[in-house]
């Protein structure tokens, strides 16, 4: 299941969270890199420079967290953080964004920050929400993996039964204790490639307590990615 994934990291505790989980969804090969968006380009030369490498000190940190000082940095410009990782994405022709939790999330749940429910409405990229506190369980593994009841995107269905394929693991059900990842598949109807999640499949997300990987519609994540032009498409 190799992918192109991007973190986003701006350094706060529950973005430490989306490295941890990054780091999960990385084994096996699959390319990290990290992300943080500034929201303005100063005026003043020195001022812009100086912005410019807090922000960069900023994925330093984080490339330390994760072992990895050579990883991937991507400083973007952007008034939106949500839109500016989603032109990265397209950019990089990244298969995955992840994100942590709404910094006031109870520990072991998740919720979507805004940044994160921007690409969730529409976006041409999977997305990845760690449970708050992930980062401190140095033993996580996606061992138990769960697909929402009801009717299930092929795509996503095949996507959790790869990963309960490479842990040993049968798949279990989203209400079961101590599921590891949820993979969620978008709506019947939605635009291919495009993420849209029906009301219940929002509900869900919100309420559970593992962590969450958000599909386009009829995308198999770590499938054969597409074209870098079939993206830019997308982004449109």
């Amino acid at each position: 299941m190799s992918a192109n994934i991007i973190i986003s990291f701006d350094g706060s505790d529950n973005d430490h969270d989306a490295l941890a989980l990054g780091r999960i969804l990385a084994e096996g090969g699959s390319t990290v890199s990290l992300a943080y968006v500034r929201h303005a380009q100063e005026s003043d030369a020195s001022r812009e420079q100086n912005e410019q490498n807090a922000a960069e000190a900023i994925l330093e940190r984080g490339a330390k967290w994760l072992n990895q000082p050579n990883v991937d940095k991507h400083v973007v410009v952007n008034r939106s953080t949500g839109e500016g990782l989603r032109d990265l994405a397209v950019e990089q022709d990244a298969d995955l964004v992840v994100f942590g939790s709404d910094w006031h999330t109870t520990p072991g749940h998740v919720q979507p920050g805004t940044s994160a429910l921007r690409l969730m409405d529409g976006g041409p990229v999977a997305i990845a929400i760690a449970a708050a506190n992930l980062r401190d369980r140095a033993d996580a593994r996606l061992e138990h993996v769960a697909l929402p009841g009801g009717e299930v995107d092929p795509a996503a269905r095949e996507t959790a039964e790869a990963f309960t394929s490479r842990a040993g693991t049968p798949l279990a059900l989203p209400t079961q204790q101590n599921v590891d990842l949820l993979v969620v598949g978008s709506r019947p109807g939605a635009d291919e490639g495009r993420v849209s999640l029906s009301a219940a499949a929002e509900y869900l997300v919100e309420t559970t307590t593992a962590s969450v990987l958000v599909l386009p519609r009829g995308v198999t994540y770590g499938a054969e990615r597409k074209s870098s032009a079939s993206r830019k498409t997308a982004k449109a």
